[in-house]
């Protein structure tokens, strides 16, 4: 049985074990509260921080050995102009259709009187605290300074990806210039540490299913389906807006700029969106978003290893399509109608603070609080959370899942556009990639 197919069955299986839970009441009981659902936490848990563990190895040494194997400081300034344009252009239109999505439908004045209040009063504690990390969080200029990290090491001790990532490419860009002795001693470790890293991925991977429905059964029984129904249509709107960008979007753009059949394209890369849906975590699933991109879809290592772990850091379209359906949903909600200015400011806001949000749980929490504030919200920023936060888990796992999907469709555009030849995915019954001839899906050139 293939692994998806074991974890499929898994998020199944824990989404129905935890609406059981949660719908018969057995969550208060002590034997599960207390006895069964820390269980299912430790498991969950000690999978993300395998998982995440092996992050900073793989992200320094693929990076290192991806960028110096270049050869050419002029190809990564081209990779890196292409790969940011695509995440600004993708991001861009994830939150036009959110916008979209909220204007025709308007899922705020939808929502009751009685309904807004309890869930305001429910999650109020929760909506101020998050409100006081996002007023702790460093300014536009803290945030361009502390991409330079004053010590690189500590950077990795803390797990703080994009100052690791611009010391890495810094670092490579200056191995590219050392004789070629010197330059092969630093690129044969690091070859070692990479390999040694994705054995230690595939041992991982093993947990997969059962860590999956550990933290789908876990999360569903907790937090039950009374919240879903009370923002019913809110959860729906920011739903169809994810999905349609996942498959729309990307769909459209593998096609036209990767040369990509998108229904082969997402069979690749399946896995990918399953874990990090379970994870909500794009950080956590990096490791297994470069082994897919370099072995599903034959995108080289010297174009994975800088398109993906950047992704994971800057590219959150998930994030930036569900603040602007979350800020037209408070405005509507409180009667606030939104001109023009305010949709465009909504749009460059988010944008923005999508790159700079965190590839962490509940990470767009935070940032929709600047969004809030940028379009005169801020007096509704705290009662505006309170109405989402109990659906915002929920929503946060999809999000991810189209985040590392993003992330999987421009490294595929990228390595096209550098020339390399994708390979077909190892699959029973393969579909023809178009419009590329088959002759030349032998293999990477």
């Amino acid at each position: 049985m293939q692994l998806y197919t074991k974890i499929t069955i898994g998020l199944v299986a824990g989404a129905v074990v935890g609406a059981a839970v949660n719908v018969t009441g057995t969550a208060a009981l002590p034997f599960w509260s207390e006895g069964v659902l820390p269980f299912l936490n430790f498991v969950g848990s000690a999978f993300i921080r395998a998982i995440t563990m092996i992050v900073i190895p793989l992200v320094a040494a693929s990076l290192l050995v991806g960028v110096a194997s270049l050869g050419d400081l002029s190809k990564l300034g081209r990779m890196g102009g292409k790969t940011l344009g695509y995440y600004l252009l993708s991001t861009a239109i994830a939150i036009t259709i959110g916008l979209t999505l909220a204007l025709l439908i308007k899922p705020g004045s939808r929502i009751n009187p009685a309904s807004r209040d309890a869930l305001a009063r429910d999650f109020g504690e929760q909506a101020e605290g998050r409100i006081q990390l996002a007023a702790e969080s460093p300014g536009v200029w803290d945030v361009l300074l502390n991409m330079i990290p004053s010590n690189p090491i500590a950077a990795a001790a803390e797990g703080s990806l994009l100052p690791l990532i611009i010391f890495v490419i810094i670092f490579a860009a200056a191995v590219t210039l050392l004789p070629q002795d010197s330059r092969e001693v630093i690129l044969t470790f690091f070859r070692g540490v990479n390999d040694a890293s994705m054995i230690i991925i595939d041992w991982i991977m093993k947990l997969a299913p059962y860590a999956v429905f550990a933290l789908i059964a876990a999360t569903i029984s907790r937090f039950g389906l009374d919240v879903l129904q009370s923002l019913a249509i809110y959860t729906g709107v920011v739903t169809a807006g994810l999905l349609l960008h996942a498959f729309g979007t990307y769909g459209t753009l593998v096609a036209v700029l990767a040369r990509l059949n998108p229904i082969e394209f997402f069979r690749r890369v399946r896995e990918v969106p399953l874990i990090a849906f379970s994870t909500s975590s794009s950080n956590a699933t990096l490791p297994v978003t470069m082994e897919t991109a370099e072995e599903k879809l034959g995108v080289s290592k010297s174009v994975s290893s800088f398109v993906l772990p950047l992704g994971a850091t800057i590219n959150m379209d998930g994030t930036a399509l569900y603040q602007g359906v979350a800020t037209v949903f408070i405005a509507q909600v409180y009667g606030i109608v939104l001109g023009f200015d305010q949709l465009l400011t909504i749009v460059l806001t988010a944008t923005l603070a999508s790159i700079g949000a965190a590839g962490v749980p509940s990470a767009g929490i935070i940032t929709l609080i600047l969004v809030l504030q940028s379009v005169g919200l801020a007096g509704q920023a705290a009662a505006g959370i309170a109405l989402i936060l109990g659906v915002d888990r929920i929503l946060d796992m999809i999000r991810t899942a189209v985040n590392v999907t993003g992330d999987l469709s421009c490294a595929a555009f990228v390595a096209r556009s550098e020339g390399e030849t994708l390979m077909p995915a190892p699959v029973d019954h393969p579909i023809a990639i178009a419009p590329v001839p088959e002759h030349e899906l032998t293999g990477r050139r």
